[in-house]
């Protein structure tokens, strides 16, 4: 489905160069779940944000279901097919849930499909139809209403950029759920939570800007160097 071949991403930081990704080579098949993981500065969120197209690889190449689409900019990707859910949500002043849901679907959606989306992700239709997209929405709730926009896309490659973030107080059984309701379709994961990865087929652990390791994550676990790291590690869940 999607496959990246000696990709690399460079920017000049004090008027020197800085390599954050270096010939990363990857394939992504179809009905898998994939978490990408390691620590802090690794090129985890650079790495999808060149897969979508928000940022521009300096040389490797993209290719999605045999097409090239390494210069193509993020509307023709998002055409092709490609969803890429934002750590922080993006607001739409002026639009009500419905709308951006409509749009996102690409049809005028019946109060039963709205409530089939926001369901999943836990929020009632009559409550959230009719909400405009403004700042008296948390984090929280933002975050739910475009886990329901990548439902209702239906795409053929979902990307989360850390989907955990601001749904403290949301069960992970639910989150996971909404992955595990996608596996028609390539789901890529940025995660450090233990329980994302325990539901991924195959982790991809970043260190330095290189893929240091790929398997199950029982196979991963081992190679994560801090051992503080309670979200990886599972401890104080």
């Amino acid at each position: 489905m999607l496959e990246i071949k000696k990709l690399s991403y460079e920017i000049i930081e004090d008027n020197s160069k800085k390599v954050i990704l270096k010939d990363i080579n990857i394939n992504f098949d179809n009905n898998k779940i994939y978490v990408i993981t390691g620590p802090n500065g690794s090129g985890k969120s650079t790495l999808v944000k060149i897969i979508m197209g928000i940022l521009k690889a300096s040389n490797g190449q993209i290719l999605f279901k045999d097409k090239d689409i390494t210069s193509l900019p993020i509307n023709e990707r998002a055409n092709l097919g490609i969803s890429f859910a934002f750590q922080q949500p993006i607001t739409f002043k002026g639009l009500k849930v419905k709308d951006l849901l409509d749009i996102s679907s690409g049809k005028n959606n019946s109060v039963d499909q709205l409530c089939d989306y926001l369901s999943i992700v836990g929020l009632c239709a009559k409550d959230y139809i009719n909400r405009p997209l403004d700042n008296k929405l948390s984090g929280g709730e933002l975050k739910r209403i475009e886990l329901a926009m990548t439902l209702s896309r239906n795409s053929l490659l979902n990307i989360f950029d850390e989907p955990e973030a601001g749904i403290d107080l949301w069960s992970f059984e639910a989150l996971t759920k909404i992955f595990n309701s996608l596996k028609n379709s390539c789901n890529i994961i940025v995660s450090h939570q233990k329980k994302i990865l325990e539901i991924a087929d195959e982790i991809i652990l970043l260190k330095g800007g290189k893929i240091e390791r790929i398997g199950k994550l029982k196979e991963i676990l081992p190679f994560i160097e801090d051992n503080k790291c309670l979200k990886l590690r599972g401890e104080n869940e």
